[in-house]
């Protein structure tokens, strides 16, 4: 593998806007697609994670190729169904974008953790990035197999030899971090503006 499971990811990164800045659908799904193999890497401990992000990915994806040009820009989804008043339904693709919003927070809290805090064990990263992401929007349901799940994640060096390949993997995590956090940030502040960023599950 040339450089780290992060290469096409922050390849990807440099295409998700527009030259007037605005967030492109195909380019953020894809960059989300690209992270999906580094969830593969923390095998079962993340088999729910991935199961939802690729639910959500393949629903906006889907929306936007019923029409492209319509919905090339990733806001216009979430505009045309606030318009329809279909925002808040949980097939929604105001739903899909929001939550996979959230997923990607929690894996880039993930990633920092394991550059801030090399002591820690693979399930203590994962369980004070889920404590700080999506613990808040989660029922105990949810809540309760994710504490469960963490308990199964692998071991930390295998883990960072696996997604290591041929770069250096340090300088490529704290470049997805620094990159991708303001795309997500975006995210949120364009769904908390429509008045939908606080739903929950």
């Amino acid at each position: 593998m040339e450089g780290t499971v992060f290469t096409p990811a922050l390849e990807g990164m440099k295409h998700v806007k527009s030259e007037e800045g605005e967030m492109l659908t195909k380019p953020f799904l894809d960059v989300c697609k690209q992270i999906l193999p580094v969830i593969d890497k923390l095998g079962v401990a993340m088999a729910i994670v991935k199961s939802d992000i690729g639910g959500n990915i393949t629903r906006l994806e889907n929306k936007y190729l019923s029409n492209p040009s319509e919905f090339n820009h990733l806001y216009t989804m979430v505009q045309a169904e606030v318009e329809a008043k279909t925002a808040k339904a949980s097939s929604s693709c105001t739903n899909g974008l929001l939550w996979l919003t959230r997923a990607m927070d929690f894996l880039v809290e993930l990633f920092r953790n394991l550059l801030e805090h090399a002591d820690w064990t693979m399930s203590q990263v994962c369980s004070d990035s889920y404590s700080k992401t999506l613990k808040q929007w989660h029922g105990w349901l949810a809540s309760s197999s994710f504490t469960v799940a963490m308990k199964l994640a692998p071991d930390r060096n295998k883990f960072m030899d696996v997604i290591g390949g041929t770069g250096d993997v340090n300088v490529d995590i704290e470049k997805f971090c620094t990159t991708f956090s303001p795309i997500l940030e975006e995210n949120h502040k364009f769904l908390a503006s429509v008045g939908l960023n606080d739903l929950k599950a």
